[in-house]
């Protein structure tokens, strides 16, 4: 079996979990890296023995013996670059969020239906080890009908600044940035149902909150004050099958700690996914709650990105299809449009 050769357009700070996961695959050739900054571009070329370094992709993509590419780019960019990499004939793996609204979606849809290449989305919390784990359950049925989820993924200070919080660049803010993956990783774990109604709030009172000394947070490569996205997000979002999905995620909130959590819930048993797993569960007419033993219990960084970037190599290899293909990502992208959509005009959103 040749090897795929891929290329990665983005070299920034996410793009290392990309290229250090293609280099550990021996099925994958690492030939080409492009980036709007050459220094970056080169500085990455060299650490990876990537041969092709550009500042356009389209002209990495003229090139014919590339098979795929990452797209670890601004989430405005997604679309064009994923478009014109199916239509030069490469298969594509596109980090989240796929897009920034609904319309595109769609767009990138039509496009991996005129061209027979494989799409993927980099949903990278649906490859972790423990969610392999708890998938085998859900699919013998042993947590029955999954009827409630919930989530929250709330930072007491942590927004990125830079293009992370310029709206034109990122779509949004902690919703569309970290929400996405916990919000996709429920519905997937539900069963992938079609979205009826969405209720949402969002709010921005705290911006980056540059006045705070003696605590320290990411910040992006081209870290400014500006900001135009929200602080915190909620939403209520109900299914045709009945089952409802509660959310709420911040880059920035009044709170003692960071929080996060995950759970499901059947009506023959439930999960708690953060901070780590465990199945709950009744046996002899007694609730027990069942920690599996596993090398990964709760969502491990390189490991996850290792068996993401594995099962799109795969998938590219043999014609597999993905898991976490276009269709997930359009409905994903219509949930989140929804949200927005609702907290802007401050009612009820209901899909017919």
């Amino acid at each position: 079996m040749k090897k795929l050769k891929v290329g990665v357009v983005g070299a920034g700070s996410l793009s290392e979990a990309h290229l250090e996961a293609y280099k550990n695959n021996p099925d994958v050739e690492l030939a080409a890296i492009c980036d709007l900054v050459e220094e970056r571009a080169a500085e990455k070329a060299k650490k990876y023995s990537i041969s092709d370094v550009y500042t356009d992709y389209q002209e990495m993509l003229k090139d014919p013996e590339l098979d795929a590419i990452s797209v670890v780019t601004w989430n405005n960019t997604h679309k064009e670059i994923s478009i014109a990499a199916l239509d030069a004939g490469k298969h594509v793996l596109c980090e989240k969020p796929l897009c920034i609204n609904y319309d595109e979606a769609l767009e990138i849809k039509a496009a991996t239906e005129r061209n027979n290449k494989q799409f993927m989305i980099g949903y990278v919390r649906r490859h972790a080890s423990s969610i392999t784990v708890l998938k085998k359950y859900i699919d013998k049925g042993l947590l029955g009908d999954i009827y409630y989820a919930k989530a929250s993924n709330l930072r007491r200070l942590g927004n990125p600044g830079g293009w992370f919080s310029d709206k034109s660049r990122s779509g949004g803010g902690p919703l569309i940035d970290i929400g996405v993956h916990i919000l996709d990783l429920l519905w997937y774990l539900m069963g992938r149902p079609k979205v009826k109604t969405v209720s949402a709030n969002t709010y921005n009172k705290l911006g980056n909150r540059t006045n705070i000394q003696n605590l320290s947070f990411y910040k992006a490569a081209d870290y400014s004050p500006d900001n135009n996205v929200e602080d915190l997000a909620n939403a209520l979002i109900r299914f045709e099958n009945g089952a409802s999905l509660m959310v709420d995620v911040s880059f920035t909130l009044h709170a003692k700690q960071d929080q996060s959590s995950a759970v499901i819930f059947g009506d023959k048993g439930g999960a708690e996914i953060d901070p780590s797993l465990v199945i709950v569960h009744e046996e002899n007419n007694t609730i027990l709650n069942s920690t599996p033993q596993i090398d990964h219990p709760w969502f491990h960084f390189s490991d996850s990105f290792q068996n993401e970037i594995n099962h799109f190599v795969n998938c590219c290899l043999t014609g597999k299809q993905p898991i976490g293909g276009i269709d997930d990502g359009v409905e994903m992208m219509k949930i989140l449009t929804a949200i927005y959509e609702s907290a802007g005009k401050k009612q009820e959103i209901v899909f017919e």
